[in-house]
């Protein structure tokens, strides 16, 4: 860890939007999933390093619900990766504690990618650790339609009244329910927007854009983030 990091000012929850895999493989004149294979490497790294600097939770957009309309051997790749993955890594995360969750609508997943799932969040349900969410077929706007949807039908059956709703009963029927909203949203690749990750929970987050591509993407850059971080002056909308 850098040594400029004040310890006692880490941000409790990070997400990470990991772009650049294809533009990594293209300037080696590598195939494109080539580039998500070696992305493998950095959410590892990624995973090990949060756990070990005492960040609580850790968002990994892995597929967005857009994601869909990329080619159908990229698609089928980044599937296979993921399984790789989790059967791959799942018994290192649970000897360090990690704790294991998707995010996301899992039903159009193939089974296998389900079965891997399944397995994996099994693995770790009895850590206590890092909780890393996984977002696959992960979309903002899908999360808060979803929880509209929740929501009406609890109004429907006289569970709640519309005069219950607010925005923290909003944000429990959120897939992140159990989670503070990111104190910080690290996005690599050198795009400068969410592309549809975290929209009700990005509301106060320090956002951190970098050229850096995701196969690249280390502790340094983690570094580099978290000072940026702790750089901000966050007032909510308020005055100090």
């Amino acid at each position: 860890m850098n040594q400029s990091i004040d310890i006692t000012n880490m941000p409790k929850h990070i997400g990470v939007i990991m772009d650049g895999n294809g533009r990594w493989a293209q300037r080696r004149s590598m195939i494109r999933t080539l580039g998500h294979r070696h992305a493998m490497k950095a959410v590892k790294t990624a995973i090990s390093y949060c756990s070990q600097i005492g960040i609580k939770v850790l968002t990994m957009y892995a597929f967005s619900t857009e994601n869909w309309k990329r080619p159908v051997d990229e698609v089928d790749t980044l599937m296979n990766l993921i399984v790789e993955f989790l059967l791959k890594e799942t018994p290192e995360m649970k000897k360090n504690n990690v704790v294991l969750h998707f995010i996301g609508d899992l039903s159009r997943l193939p089974e296998k990618s389900k079965r891997a799932i399944e397995y994996s969040v099994a693995e770790m349900k009895d850590n206590s650790g890092l909780k890393v969410n996984i977002a696959l077929n992960y979309g903002g706007r899908a999360d808060i339609v979803s929880a509209t949807k929740e929501i009406c039908k609890c109004v429907q059956m006289g569970e709640l009244s519309v005069e219950d709703i607010n925005e923290t009963l909003f944000s429990g029927y959120l897939y992140t329910a159990a989670d503070p909203d990111p104190d910080l949203i690290i996005r690599s690749g050198g795009e400068t927007r969410l592309s549809n990750f975290l929209t009700w929970q990005s509301a106060y987050s320090e956002l951190y854009f970098t050229d850096v591509l995701w196969p690249d993407f280390g502790e340094k850059e983690f570094d580099d983030a978290i000072l940026y971080f702790q750089g901000r002056d966050r007032r909510y909308g308020g005055i100090k």
